[in-house]
């Protein structure tokens, strides 16, 4: 008989910052959708993402984003993967192609931070605002070198505009409408992989910086950034509601399959998040840093940042 997770369990849930333990995670998914899958395709991808981000690619410097590195790209992918058993626990058929491609576009849709070697002016940051295109021009480039599939890559690239921030859907050219939907699905990771990381709002203060480094959003400092969380994660949660279809609602299918509990610890995890943002904007801007403790972030931080950016 199934039982509830354990707080331990639970916190493993988000725990994705080892490559191997993530893959074994995702095929044990996997294998739960459909026992026979070919995993292979994908499982080189995955190596290859891992090895652009680590500097191990050739023709590419490791990617050094502090915000979105190998780890957001990694929550992303799994959460991705549980959406994908949660629609198929829901009812949704999906094909082979479906999943691989699906898989694909979660390992890629951050993969336009990658600089080339020579390419030694900043960070990655510096793309934020290009990055989708770059990352489905590397997609292209990627697939045809390996020979995968020609037809992967139009079902690709959709998916992964869902990712750009500035794109609404409407703007975006989707074949049929299970594409569409895998778009959202990807996108609703996206969102909800990474505000659902514990560290998620000490990794804020990484943002700033990659914020900072694109010139967008104009934060006079990191305390304006946290309080201006409040409103995304408002605009956010109605993104996921409306624009991006509710698929949210999957991962309560998939963790009701999985542990026999329907909920979604996903959006609990945020949830917890944002109340505890809550707090912390609430202190005066010299007090609000002793309240993120996570990771050791706050540390790397007062090391990189001016007197005046964290005040």
């Amino acid at each position: 008989m199934k039982t509830a997770p354990t707080p331990s369990e639970i916190r493993t849930l988000f725990a994705n910052s080892e490559p191997i333990e993530v893959w074994h995670k995702a095929s044990d998914i996997i294998e739960r959708i459909d026992p026979t899958h070919d995993l292979s395709l994908a499982h080189q991808v995955f190596d290859d993402v891992v090895r652009l981000f680590r500097g191990d690619y050739p023709g590419y410097r490791p990617i050094t984003t502090l915000y979105h590195d190998l780890h957001h790209t990694l929550d992303v992918f799994l959460c991705t993967i549980r959406l994908l058993h949660g629609a198929h626990v829901a009812g949704t058929a999906l094909s082979a192609d479906e999943i691989t491609c699906t898989m694909i576009a979660a390992l890629m849709h951050d993969i336009g931070y990658a600089q080339l070697i020579g390419d030694d002016n900043g960070t990655g940051a510096k793309y934020t605002k290009t990055h989708v295109n770059r990352g489905i021009q590397f997609m292209r480039s990627y697939l045809s070198e390996r020979h995968f599939p020609a037809a992967w890559a139009d079902l690709l690239e959709p998916m992964i505009c869902c990712t750009d921030p500035a794109r609404p859907l409407s703007q975006i050219h989707f074949a049929d409408n299970k594409t569409h939907q895998l778009g959202q699905l990807l996108a609703t990771a996206d969102l909800v992989g990474q505000m659902a990381d514990r560290t998620y709002l000490e990794k804020l203060l990484f943002l700033y910086f990659e914020f900072k480094e694109a010139h967008l959003g104009n934060f006079r400092n990191l305390h304006e950034l946290l309080r201006s969380t409040q409103q995304f994660y408002d605009v956010t949660r109605k993104k996921l509601d409306n624009e991006l279809g509710g698929l949210h609602v999957l991962l309560n299918h998939h963790f009701k399959e999985w542990f026999g509990v329907e909920r979604n610890y996903y959006l609990e995890s945020i949830i917890s998040n944002i109340d505890y943002l809550a707090q912390i904007i609430r202190l005066d801007e010299a007090d609000y840093l002793r309240m993120l403790k996570r990771g050791g972030i706050v540390e790397k931080v007062k090391s990189m940042a001016l007197p005046k950016e964290i005040t």
